[in-house]
């Protein structure tokens, strides 16, 4: 069996193993998806130590671009005189899949530590879990459009029931707008799906194809089709693959979130429960991010290039926006939402630089950002569910009390603000360059992107203060002080590690580079050509 496809589908497996387990044995249902995580982490450094660098550039639309890769044929139909209806089974991935697979597969096993605390329905949350987890590497590994729609609409399901059954006291507003917002933009990513498969023949059978990397090469689309290069077809009034790509960024953008389609993601996180903010912030903003470079700017190359000032002032609003909300907040939970926004703002920016150093930092951001936040919202975790409180007035003086989690706090606060020496710095600075060197996007978004690096250090910095340093304050008093105890061994064991790979990426991000290095300077090219 394929590697890849154990990947995707040991989750479901393990899932399915908890749904036939009996009630009198849900106590190990915590073991069995964290065994599933386990596996998984296994799987995916193993893909890493073999994923193959220093390959020939031969553009980004051939196949050959792509590793582990299996292709079955799945749904093929034949039409009649209209040809044959071509689906397949086909997943493969290049360095900027690898990547954010290896970092996923770490979030996922946080999360699955994280959900040990869970202990009404285990059984539906923990099968609903690795269900998720199943969508989640199904949309990093799917080459083909409709089998990433898919795994892309599968994560729908549970994350609308572990944010409604298992989340807080408006866990049913939050999901139903989670629901609703992810929804608007998949229906409409349908549309322009089966425009651009009625658009686009595989050269080897001549039928229509769901293949994405066909999609991705101009001669394969069929002449006077709607989103040919050489149509002068529009919808209404632009042309058809303006709004294709502009209807697909609004569906990823709703995922990452870009700033206005925002506002679903601070709601989701105060009201879920910890694992699943830390899965939303750490790998489902990710998707959105990775489905506007492989899908909106692989097939669309030369309408990101002409759209690159929007898309760059998209991500330095989101700098901006984010930040300016998280130093308003109260909430510690909303405050590391909104961070969450700002951050990934600057994903926004590096890829609207078109620069192999702006993409390249923009993927390191996603990386990094995915163990940050993760980090992040388990902190939160550990301090809520002690005392039931995340209001940053109600607390000061915490490093008295708890030494160990105040240096995990640091670490968390000081890596993400971009401080030399962890993976977030890089990650800034790669996209920082990129941007003062486009030629795309006007050098005044890089300084505003600085500007967004020491806001975040501001609201860092100052509750750091105000809930960890000064005089011993805490709003429920010796009831509370007593239950802020230590750290436990299941907290340590997610802690430490995610502290470590953000100090060791910071010291060695060609880890990283090194594996995304030959994918973004191939997607750099091929875009070249194409504008040429």
């Amino acid at each position: 069996m394929n590697i890849l496809s154990l990947l995707i589908f040991v989750p479901a497996l393990f899932g399915l193993l908890i749904l036939v387990l009996p009630s009198s044995l849900r106590g190990s249902y915590k073991y069995i998806a964290l065994a599933a995580t386990l596996v998984q982490i296994g799987l995916s450094i193993w893909l890493y130590m073999h994923f193959q660098t220093g390959a020939a550039h031969a553009g980004i639309n051939q196949e050959n671009q792509f590793q582990f890769v299996q292709k079955v044929p799945w749904i093929h139909l034949d039409l009649g005189g209209a040809g044959q209806m071509q689906i397949d089974y086909f997943i493969g991935i290049d360095g900027m899949s690898i990547a954010l697979l290896v970092m996923s597969s770490i979030v996922m096993a946080v999360a699955a530590l994280a959900s040990w605390e869970i202990t009404a329905n285990a059984k539906g949350y923990f099968a609903l879990f690795l269900l998720l987890d199943m969508a989640v590497m199904g949309v990093f590994c799917a080459l083909d459009f409709f089998l990433f729609y898919l795994f892309y609409e599968l994560m729908l399901l549970p994350l609308y029931f572990l944010i409604g059954m298992w989340g807080g006291v408006r866990r049913e507003y939050a999901a139903i707008k989670f629901f609703l917002y992810t929804l608007f933009g998949s229906v409409f990513m349908l549309l322009v799906m089966v425009g651009l498969y009625l658009s686009v023949t595989d050269p080897a059978t001549g039928s229509h194809t769901f293949n994405i990397v066909q999609m991705m090469n101009p001669g394969n689309y069929q002449a006077g089709s709607i989103f040919s290069a050489l149509s002068h077809q529009t919808l209404f009034g632009l042309p058809a693959r303006v709004v294709g790509f502009a209807v697909l960024f609004v569906a990823f953008a709703i995922k990452v979130p870009v700033v206005p389609l925002h506002t679903w993601l601070p709601d989701a996180h105060v009201e879920a429960p910890t694992p699943v903010s830390i899965i939303l912030a750490g790998v489902l903003l990710k998707i959105g991010g990775y489905g506007i470079i492989r899908i909106c700017m692989g097939i669309f190359p030369e309408v990101a290039l002409s759209g690159a000032y929007w898309l760059g002032l998209l991500g330095v609003i989101s700098i901006l926006y984010g930040a300016l909300n998280a130093l308003a907040q109260r909430d510690l939970k909303r405050l590391i939402a909104y961070s969450s926004v700002s951050h990934m703002g600057f994903v926004l920016l590096g890829l609207a630089s078109q620069t192999p150093e702006g993409i390249s930092g923009a993927m390191m951001q996603m990386v990094s950002h995915g163990f940050l936040s993760s980090m992040l919202f388990f902190l939160v975790g550990v301090i809520y569910s002690r005392v039931h409180d995340r209001d940053v007035y109600h607390f000061s003086g915490l490093a008295t009390i708890m030494p160990q989690y105040t240096t995990y706090v640091m670490i968390a606060f000081f890596a993400s603000l971009g401080l030399p020496g962890f993976s977030a710095f890089v990650a800034e600075a790669f996209t920082l360059m990129g941007a003062f060197k486009s030629i795309a996007i006007p050098h005044w978004m890089a300084v505003c992107g600085s500007i967004g690096i020491l806001l975040s250090a501001a609201y860092f910095l100052w509750t750091l203060q105000r809930m960890f340093f000064g005089k011993v304050l805490l709003k429920g008093g010796d009831v509370w002080k007593q239950a802020l105890s230590g750290l436990l061994i299941r907290e340590k064991l997610v802690l430490l590690p995610l502290a470590l790979l953000a100090l060791v990426l910071g010291i060695m991000p060609s880890l990283v580079l090194d594996k995304i290095n030959d994918s973004v300077l191939a997607f750099v090219d091929f875009t070249k050509q194409i504008i040429r």
